[in-house]
């Protein structure tokens, strides 16, 4: 019974799956063509609720019980075992902690339903008609073949976890990396920017500094002071070592004005 309906659960997920996706999914925790949790949720549910199955009401509502809190403990049994979680009802309203959620609460419950009213009673004939041997067979073929695949299975979770922390690792070097570089660059060019807003405090002071001496050259320029109009008249041939630019455009002044 219970590896009939773990293949039937995966059935019905994949069918699930296409519907919402319009593609195959191979949906469940394992490779093979089985999700276990169905299997142990319908053994529990045939195991506790036969005794009430004629009543609806008490076998819909026991049935959401038994499914939601199998889940839940599935769940956080898997999270805890794995760091990881793999399914998400967050984003459902009514979720207690993400792992069931009313909808799919009621769905479990009414799939029950149906189940026991219409399913079970033909599961449990066909598997009446095996032979006892070949059922054992049967049974024990199908969990040397559930459990080599949840060994692979197990294996494959280690190894994508330790691809997963080294993924980590290198992303956060790379961080690392990055921040260096970027605090770099930036310390460069706020130095850059700084000795830049030095350079143009130093070109504005160097500016207001020739201004000034072009006013007083002016200045001087324009001042007509008789000694100096009287000496470059009275020797028209004075030569300055140290300042003859200055003493040329006095006289080119003066020559000027007269």
């Amino acid at each position: 019974m219970f590896f009939v309906y773990a293949v039937l659960g995966w059935c019905a997920e994949v069918a699930f799956a296409a519907v919402n996706s319009g593609k195959f999914v191979n949906r469940g925790f394992l490779n093979g063509p089985w999700c276990p949790i169905y299997g142990f949720g319908v053994v529990i549910v045939v195991l506790v609720l036969t005794p009430v199955e004629e009543n609806t009401a008490l076998l819909f509502a026991g049935a959401v019980v038994l499914t939601s809190a199998l889940e839940w403990i599935t769940g956080c049994v898997l999270e805890k075992a794995f760091h990881a979680r793999w399914w998400d009802y967050s984003g459902l309203p009514f979720n207690i902690g993400g792992y069931v959620c009313l909808k799919f609460s009621l769905m479990w419950g009414l799939a029950c339903v149906l189940v026991m009213r219409v399913l079970h009673p033909t599961v449990m004939f066909l598997i009446s008609l095996v032979p006892d041997t070949a059922l054992a067979v049967l049974n024990a073929v199908s969990a040397c073949a559930m459990a080599a695949d949840l060994t692979v299975t197990l294996l494959g979770i280690r190894k994508m976890q330790s691809r997963l922390r080294l993924l980590t690792k290198l992303t956060a070097d790379l961080r690392e990396l990055s921040d260096g570089i970027g605090e770099k660059i930036s310390a460069d060019v706020i130095s850059a920017v700084g000795a830049i807003e030095e350079a143009r405090g130093s070109y504005e002071e160097k500016r207001a500094e020739i201004k000034r001496k072009r006013e007083e050259i002016i200045s001087l320029l324009a001042e007509r002071r008789r000694t100096d109009a009287r000496l470059l008249k009275a020797f028209p041939g004075l030569r300055s070592e140290r300042h003859q630019e200055a003493l040329e455009r006095l006289r080119e002044k003066y020559l000027k004005k007269k």
